[in-house]
C-alpha cells in the first residue's frame, strides 16, 4: 500500500486509501506554515474561496501549490462555518458506518455533539482540520468569513447568503487590489448528477457572477471540487478550460492536506470530521493527480436550483 508521498497508480478502486496502514495523518510531516512564504511581497495574491472545510483539499490544493510555485502569495478563505448535523450524528453513534476505515480507536465514538442548529462542536473541529490542511499546503494567509451556512434554507435565505458573500469579497477587493480570485464551480459541484446542486458551492459562484457582471471582479477562475465523486474518472475533465496535472511534489502536499481530514487526535480538536462526511470524495481526490479549472459559462444561470 503506498505511503502519502508515493505515486498512486491509475485505475484505483473506490475502496479506502486514507484508512490504509501507514496512511494516518498523524504520521505525516507537514511542510509549510501559515505566514511563511518565499513569494514576492510585491506580487498580488491569488485568493481561493473554500465553501466548507475540506473543499480546498479536495479540489483546490494543487492549484494553490501551482500559484505558490509561480511566486505568488496565496490566501485561503473559508466561506461558511460548515454547520453540519449529519457529521455530528455520524460521530455520536457507534458502530461507525465507515467500519474498519474509521480512524477512531477501536472505531468507537459516542461524542454527544449537538446535532441541530449551530452544531458548535462540528464547526470547531472542522475548522481545526481546515487549519491543519492549510498548513500542509503552505498558504500564506487564512481568512475566515464565519458566515452561517444558510444556503440550504429558503430562497430568501439563499439570496441573503449570496449577498453576504459578496459583501465579504468586496472588502478583499479593496484590501488587495489586483488580486485574482478562485471560486468553486458551483454549477457543477454536485454529489450525484441526479441530486440538486450543492447550494453553498453554488452561492459562491453566484456571488462571483454578480461581482463580475458589476465589473468589480475581472480575474476569476473556478475549480470543480465535487468532480471526484460525481463523474467516472474518464469524465472528470468534461468541459474544463484547464486540466491541471499536479506534479508529484505538489501531490504529496495535497495528500497531506487530505489526510488532515482523517486525523483522530482529540488533544488537537481533530475528530476526522471530513472523513465522516465525504470519505469517497477524499479518497478519489487522493488518488487522482488532476484538478479541473473553468471559466464562467456564457449561459450561466443564478440560483441554487441550476
Amino acid at each position: 500500500m503506498p505511503q502519502p508521498h508515493d505515486a498512486v497508480p491509475t485505475g484505483l478502486s473506490r475502496r479506502s486509501v486514507l484508512a490504509a496502514a501507514g496512511l494516518t495523518a498523524a504520521g505525516v510531516a507537514f511542510q509549510g506554515s501559515l505566514g511563511a512564504s518565499n513569494a514576492s511581497a510585491a506580487a498580488t495574491p491569488a485568493i481561493f474561496y473554500s465553501p466548507h472545510q475540506d473543499d480546498e483539499a479536495i479540489g483546490m490544493a494543487g492549484s494553490i501549490l501551482e500559484h505558490k510555485a509561480a511566486g505568488r502569495p496565496v490566501y485561503l478563505v473559508l466561506v461558511s462555518k460548515g454547520e453540519n448535523g449529519g457529521i455530528a450524528q455520524n460521530l455520536n453513534q457507534t458502530p461507525c458506518f465507515l467500519g474498519d476505515k474509521c480512524s477512531a480507536p477501536n472505531h468507537y465514538h459516542e461524542l454527544g455533539w449537538q446535532e441541530t442548529g449551530t452544531t458548535p462542536e462540528v464547526v470547531s473541529a472542522r475548522t481545526s482540520e481546515f487549519t491543519l490542511s492549510a498548513k500542509a499546503i503552505g498558504v500564506d494567509k487564512v481568512i475566515n468569513f464565519k458566515l452561517s451556512d444558510s444556503a440550504y434554507g429558503t430562497d430568501s435565505e439563499y439570496n441573503t447568503f449570496v449577498q453576504q458573500i459578496m459583501g465579504k469579497i468586496r472588502t478583499l477587493i479593496q484590501q488587495y487590489p489586483g488580486a485574482s480570485h478562485k471560486f468553486p464551480a458551483g454549477w457543477l459541484d454536485t454529489i450525484d448528477p441526479a441530486q440538486p446542486t450543492n447550494a453553498t458551492h453554488k452561492a459562491c459562484s453566484d456571488a462571483a457572477y454578480w461581482l463580475m457582471k458589476n465589473g468589480e471582479l475581472t480575474d476569476v477562475r473556478f475549480n470543480h471540487i465535487y468532480t471526484y465523486e460525481a463523474f467516472s474518472r474518464d469524465q472528470r475533465d468534461r468541459g474544463a478550460d484547464y486540466v491541471l496535472n499536479i506534479p508529484s511534489s505538489h501531490m504529496a502536499k495535497k495528500r497531506a492536506a487530505i489526510l488532515a481530514y482523517n486525523t483522530w487526535d482529540p488533544s488537537r480538536n481533530l475528530y476526522t470530521c471530513g472523513y465522516h462526511s465525504v470519505p469517497t470524495m477524499l479518497e478519489e481526490a487522493y488518488g487522482d493527480p488532476r484538478e479541473f479549472v473553468y471559466t464562467l459559462p456564457s449561459k450561466y444561470r443564478t440560483g441554487r436550483g441550476n
